[in-house]
């Protein structure tokens, strides 16, 4: 059982980064940040800290203060 959850788990991500994938090509979006997160949703790897900010915190950056949005 625990292994087809992990199997589902696997193909859920995969969709998805299919799902992004196509949104970012919808928007016209080619940057940094948008490969970024196609290269981890597309990777076995697991980051603690993926989320560029703060989580549970009222410390650091919030996301539209990032530079994210001004990737070229």
């Amino acid at each position: 059982m625990a292994d087809e959850s992990a199997a589902q788990l696997k193909q859920k991500i995969a969709q998805a980064r299919e799902v992004i994938a196509h949104l970012l090509d919808k928007a016209a979006f080619n940057g940094a940040e948008a490969h970024r997160a196609l290269d981890y949703f597309g990777s076995d790897a697991f980051e603690k800290d993926f989320l560029p900010w703060p989580r549970h915190t009222d410390e650091g950056l919030r996301p539209e203060e990032l530079n994210a949005a001004n990737d070229d």
